[in-house]
């Protein structure tokens, strides 16, 4: 076994671990956290950071221009739909009129209004 092969696979081991912590994270976050605008923060952030990093663990293990290649856009998709998708639930929650848990308010949404007319 040689040294390159060594320091590749104790790579992937630590992505994976860091990989699974972080979706770890984002599941408790999602179970514990009392509102919508909570949950989606720790499913989308630690999810991503999660995620993304077993799909670099597959990049690792399988080359970037092989049979990692699909991981690499697995990233990249994720890190374009993933904030936009909570931005989404985030503006519908908002417009259904679900409040904050705390006493977090929203900004003026003046700005909004003027807008949208």
């Amino acid at each position: 076994m040689s040294l390159l092969t060594t320091v590749t696979e104790l790579v992937i081991v630590a992505l994976l671990i860091v990989g699974t912590f972080f979706l770890a994270v984002g599941t408790i976050g999602l179970l514990r956290l009392p509102d919508v605008y909570n949950r989606m923060h720790a499913t989308t952030k630690a999810a991503t950071l999660g995620a993304a990093s077993i799909f670099l663990a597959g990049t690792v293990y399988f080359g970037p221009m092989g049979d990692g290649l699909p991981a690499l856009i697995g990233i990249v998709f994720l890190f374009l739909t993933a904030p936009t998708g909570a931005h989404m639930i985030s503006r519908s929650a908002q417009k259904m009129g679900v409040e904050f848990s705390g006493p977090a308010s929203w900004p003026d949404d003046s700005s909004d209004a003027d807008i949208e007319d």
